[in-house]
């Protein structure tokens, strides 16, 4: 148990250094409002590197923050700072230009995030389990390539530009968007999830002499689909966090932060509270040195989301929780009206 001395050090030290980079002394201490002696602040500050809290450097006699230090912090004495009316105004502006679609939202608020705090953010868009295929249809572009058009009823438009295999014709191709739109629009996507693995197939063998071919481009089109999108901005600010990382290292972060699945894994919301997940808790031996606060949100109707950054486990946790709770409430006030706005055209 700690004195409400202890207590102030471990915070003052956590502020300082998240601050300076630079390990914190007594003398700062009583600088920064400590009232006790030099040897008492260095005697409670020996106290807090036995439990643990903090670490010696071979530097100077200052201390800083250990991991276990970082989650007491957070768990028993972090206050989310304030964000100033000015920054509500930005981030509030920022989630309204340019909006096309619901993507637009959700890329803008990982775009918008990096670019306030200078760290890697992640956006995932509320679930698309609910959601309902409403359109369908290709555009050929030359002999060999097609652009797929997928709508479902929430706003949502996936478009992609695919090559045609050698083995499929033209008329293969307007009698694949004829079966999609006979037997897949108006279905929920889990419902055509189900059918691409079952019905599909049988009626392809029916249609087609070889299925090969335009079994995959199905496959591939449709899947699109179901994907759950995460939004990656400022991949290359992981090059800041820690100096000491090696270059396989970085390759390897960079790499996860390309693959969807497993950054779904990593960022899926589990509930509408504001998670700090610090080194070893993320369960990757990449993120060691780094920490991961994730705010969930919950769109009625419409399913849970998320927005997370990755900074260094030397954050400054008080202000990037203030900044991520106003951001959560700034986002789910855009999606609302962007759903709404749909409710109305509709």
């Amino acid at each position: 148990m700690l004195t409400e001395r202890q207590k102030l050090i471990l915070s003052l030290i956590i502020q300082d250094f998240t601050n300076t980079g630079q390990p914190v002394g007594s003398k700062r201490l009583m600088e920064e409002g400590v009232k006790a002696s030099s040897a008492t602040i260095r005697n409670d500050m020996k106290a807090l590197e036995e439990l643990g809290l903090l670490e010696k450097t071979h530097s100077s006699s200052g201390r800083i923050p250990s991991i276990s230090g970082y989650r007491y912090y957070v768990d028993h004495l972090l206050t989310p700072a304030k964000v100033s009316n000015q920054e509500v105004d930005q981030i509030r502006s920022s989630l309204k230009k340019d909006i096309h679609e619901i993507d637009d939202i959700i890329q803008q608020s990982a775009k918008m995030l990096s670019q306030v705090t200078s760290y890697t953010a992640f956006s995932l868009g509320p679930e698309m389990k609910d959601r309902t295929l409403t359109g369908f249809r290709i555009v050929p572009l030359n002999d060999r390539q097609i652009l797929a058009i997928i709508v479902t009823d929430k706003g949502n438009v996936e478009s992609q530009v695919f090559r045609i295999p050698e083995n499929v014709a033209s008329q293969d191709l307007e009698k694949m968007v004829q079966i999609i739109n006979d037997r897949l629009v108006g279905q929920p996507l889990v419902s055509v999830y189900q059918k691409l693995r079952t019905e599909i197939p049988m009626i392809l063998h029916r249609y087609f002499q070889t299925t090969e071919g335009i079994s995959h481009l199905f496959d591939v089109i449709l899947n699109d689909a179901f994907e759950d999108k995460v939004f990656v901005s400022g991949r290359m600010n992981i090059l800041n966090f820690n100096p000491e990382q090696d270059l396989n290292q970085v390759k390897s972060m960079y790499s996860l932060m390309q693959n969807s699945d497993e950054l779904t894994q990593l960022l899926l919301p589990s509930d509408n509270n504001i998670h700090v997940r610090i080194g070893a808790e993320l369960g990757n031996d990449l993120f060691d040195h780094l920490s991961m606060i994730q705010a969930n949100y919950e769109i009625r109707g419409h399913g849970r989301g998320t927005i997370a950054l990755l900074g260094p486990t030397s954050m400054p946790y008080s202000k990037v929780f203030g900044l991520l709770e106003v951001f959560r409430y700034e986002l789910t006030n855009a999606l609302n009206d962007y759903y709404r706005s749909l409710d109305l055209y509709h």
